[in-house]
């Protein structure tokens, strides 16, 4: 049993949809941003940095923090969707979510959907690097299937769900043919229907 603590967000949505994917029973536990239960001593004992999620695998009595090394973590317990002989390139975009598109969009986010008005130089800055990262997946889509090739991978389970907040951005997805036939495809696998819905059975994810 795979017990997930977690809250709806992006990085949260990666971990169930993979668990999803690769059809293994699992628990939420959630945890309350809202209230900084994220921060509460016994969390951090396996979330050092008091971040959403962390996953214990009570089968070996293990727990793993920080959502790329969930998804590493459980596509080599699965032997699913990490596939060895594209394993250099699904690293490199894995860890191009870790490294920008998370991080700039999550600012993104908070400049211009939680504190418009606080910050124009934080929202002229964080849009445009937005904007920029949607026209860098668009042109790494046109000359491929998906991000690491042509399978499906825990690259693009680690990407779509930044892509899920497209409506928050207020940059217009349908702009992008290629991110957005990329989207499409990934919105419409079922695990991805029930791992987006994991905390909330009637959310829809947004269309176009």
């Amino acid at each position: 049993m795979i017990e997930l603590f977690s809250a709806n967000t992006p990085n949260g949505w990666k971990i169930s949809i993979m668990l999803e994917e690769i059809g293994y029973e699992y628990k939420v536990t959630k945890v309350d941003l809202g209230k900084d239960e994220q921060f509460k001593p016994e969390f951090k004992k396996i979330s050092p940095f008091g971040k959403i999620p962390v996953i214990v695998d009570h089968e070996k009595n293990k727990s793993v923090f920080e959502s790329g090394a969930i998804l590493m973590y459980l596509a080599d317990k699965s032997g699913k969707l990490y596939n060895q002989k594209d394993r250099m390139v699904i690293n490199q975009w894995l860890m191009a979510q870790m490294g920008t598109v998370g991080p700039m969009i999550g600012q993104h986010h908070q400049f211009h959907h939680y504190n418009p008005g606080k910050s124009e130089f934080g929202e002229e800055r964080y849009f445009k690097i937005t904007k920029r990262i949607y026209g860098e997946l668009d042109a790494r889509l046109k000359e491929s299937k998906f991000l690491a090739g042509t399978d499906y991978t825990i690259a693009d389970i680690a990407t779509w769900p930044w892509l899920a907040r497209h409506e928050w951005h207020d940059i217009g997805l349908k702009n992008y043919q290629n991110l957005s036939r990329w989207y499409l495809d990934i919105a419409g696998r079922e695990a991805v229907v029930k791992g987006y819905a994991f905390m909330d059975k009637e959310a829809k994810i947004p269309k176009l």
